[in-house]
């Protein structure tokens, strides 16, 4: 522990209380928490009377604890005409200066706060920030805090440069430079994937980019695109664009698939071969096999086409009953 400096020079000509007189007699703290630079009779005596605003020794510095010898401090109280003091068995008083610490996340949030919203940045939960030279903690007052006194930045670059001000130490300014970056979900592949590979929930990642890396069309959830398949051939870490997927086809162009036509109370099926490729959900040509028409229908699964309203009347000719298709409604 570092010791105090010594005592200020105290002289009050007025000031002579009669402590001694007091019902409860002074009394010396074992231990005792400060603010500001200055250590006061009250702070280190009980019962001070008029003697507790009195400055006495020099305080410790932020964060820090010293020690006065309880004999140091019975010679200021004896300046003061003020002999009888319960010592209470204390030789020394340990002086804690109380502080604020501000740490380097309290800066970096500090500093994401003055961009957020500004520079075409966003959420400033959303930044990251990477300093030039670490910033070291800072022990202050505990009324203090930093205030912005000018914010400059790079979207290009991507580069901050900031200073802030200690309130309540109006010479304490602090530059701070380096880099600041909005960061984005982005789904990413964990391996390549061909052109019309289905991609699987195993194959992919979720992590965070820098915005201006992913772009407005990126794939931001697993769920987007699980189950889709390539358009192209895509490497493994790229961010994925909804623009890289497509629905996959559950039917290829020459596959022999079932028609179906349904209406309240019947079902009609007859054999069929794909003129498109389709997935589901998608409109296609079918050549019904036993009229030698082609229809249009949906894909509504793998090898199944369901015919619609529209192509009605052609898609009918040819069409077989299904086994038990005839229902009660």
């Amino acid at each position: 522990m570092t010791r105090l400096l010594t005592a200020l020079l105290v002289v009050f000509a007025a000031a002579s209380p009669a402590l001694a007189q007091k019902a409860d007699p002074p009394r010396l703290r074992s231990a005792v928490t400060v603010t500001g630079d200055v250590v006061r009779i009250g702070d280190l005596v009980e019962n001070a009377g008029s003697l507790a605003d009195v400055a006495a020794y020099r305080a410790p510095d932020l964060g820090t604890t010293g020690s006065v010898s309880a004999a140091e401090v019975l010679e200021v109280l004896r300046a003061h005409d003020v002999v009888l003091v319960d010592t209470a068995g204390v030789k020394n008083i340990e002086v804690t200066r109380a502080s604020r610490v501000i740490t380097r996340d309290d800066i970096e949030q500090r500093i994401m706060r003055a961009y957020a919203g500004r520079y075409g940045l966003g959420d400033p939960d959303r930044f990251a920030v990477t300093f030039d030279r670490e910033p070291r903690t800072l022990y202050v007052e505990p009324q203090d805090d930093l205030d912005l006194v000018s914010a400059a930045y790079d979207p290009r670059t991507t580069r901050f440069d900031i200073t802030l001000r200690m309130r309540g130490a109006a010479e304490a300014y602090m530059r701070y430079t380096g880099t600041l970056v909005e960061m984005v979900p982005a789904v990413t592949l964990n391996r390549p994937v061909n052109v019309g590979e289905i991609i699987k929930s195993s194959d992919l990642t979720l992590e965070k980019r820098p915005k201006h890396e992913v772009g407005g069309d990126a794939v931001k959830t697993l769920a987007e695109a699980a189950g889709l398949s390539a358009r192209q051939s895509l490497r493994a870490g790229v961010p994925l664009k909804r623009t890289d997927l497509t629905r996959p086809d559950v039917v290829k162009r020459d596959d022999f698939v079932t028609l179906v036509y349904e209406v309240p109370g019947i079902m009609l099926t007859v054999r069929g071969k794909a003129l498109d490729n389709g997935a589901v959900g998608d409109i296609i040509s079918v050549s019904n096999l036993q009229s030698k028409r082609p229809v249009q229908g949906i894909v509504d699964g793998p090898g199944r086409v369901t015919i619609t309203t529209s192509a009605t009347p052609i898609a009918t000719a040819g069409l077989a009953p299904a086994a038990a298709s005839p229902r009660n409604e």
